[in-house]
């Protein structure tokens, strides 16, 4: 099932994305909240007619660096042995269509195009048996990052951290397993123009890895994000982009760099 969180004539609500078709999605009503149970309205609005917000909130999202070595080595990196763990605040999430807004800090603005792994349950020290249970599933991140920022700092927290450097969406993917979900293809493109394309299958560490790693130091939370680290081909972003950061069996997540007004 695809769950998105959309808002319309003011409210803001969780719903059923059906069909197939993008011209044709449909929104049917969820009663409640997804993160626990819950059963569908019956009323259905038109996706064109509703703003798509990011599809959680999260309290925070976690995410992982130099998971994929060409990455890591393109930057120059050595590959880390074990999980290599950053936040990003809560007030860098955005939602699909949402703009990106260059921060005046910076003169070198990066793409990361990631899959994140979007929590259901609260949970702590996860036993690698039983990570499946703790995931709600699936959704299309981008880890904009200041690079020139990130290499002269060094915590991140101003690079990847500031007001809109982690878009999300478009909607939540739960029918993946974790298996299928270790090995989809992610793609971004900048204006049309390809610019990574890799498999999640090529990460260091998998899924599994990354949630027995975190949750063993901290609480996760129902709607916590895991971003699991971006393939090769991150590049540079101008004022005026489009950028889509598309992952196999979720969808398609657009926004547009704008100047920081």
């Amino acid at each position: 099932m695809r769950i998105a969180r959309f808002s319309i004539d003011g409210n803001v609500a969780f719903g059923a994305v059906e069909g197939d078709k993008q011209d044709e999605l449909v929104l049917d009503i969820i009663k409640g909240i997804p993160f626990a149970d819950f059963e569908l309205s019956g009323t259905k609005v038109p996706l064109s007619k509703v703003r798509l917000l990011p599809p959680v909130l999260p309290n925070k999202v976690v995410a992982f660096g130099r998971n994929y070595a060409e990455h890591a080595r393109e930057l120059g990196n050595e590959v880390p042995d074990t999980p290599f763990a950053f936040f990003k605040p809560s007030t860098s999430v955005i939602g699909p269509g949402d703009d990106i807004q260059y921060p005046s800090f910076s003169q070198e603005l990066h793409h990361e195009a990631e899959l994140a792994v979007v929590i259901g349950r609260l949970c702590r020290e996860v036993p690698r048996d039983r990570v499946k249970d703790v995931i709600f599933g699936y959704t299309c991140a981008n880890d904009v990052t200041a690079r020139d920022v990130q290499k002269r700092e060094k915590q991140w927290a101003r690079a990847k951290g500031f007001d809109t450097s982690c878009p999300l969406g478009p909607w939540v993917e739960t029918d993946l397993s974790v298996d299928a979900a270790n090995d989809l293809t992610v793609q971004l493109t900048v204006n049309g123009e390809q610019r990574q394309l890799g498999r999640t299958s090529e990460m260091i560490h998998p899924i599994e890895d990354l949630i027995v790693n975190i949750s063993e130091a901290m609480t996760l939370l129902p709607g916590d994000v895991i971003l699991t680290g971006t393939p090769a081909g991150v590049g540079p972003l101008s004022v005026g982009d489009e950028v889509a950061v598309t992952i196999e069996g979720i969808g398609t997540l657009t926004n547009k760099v704008v100047k920081r007004g």
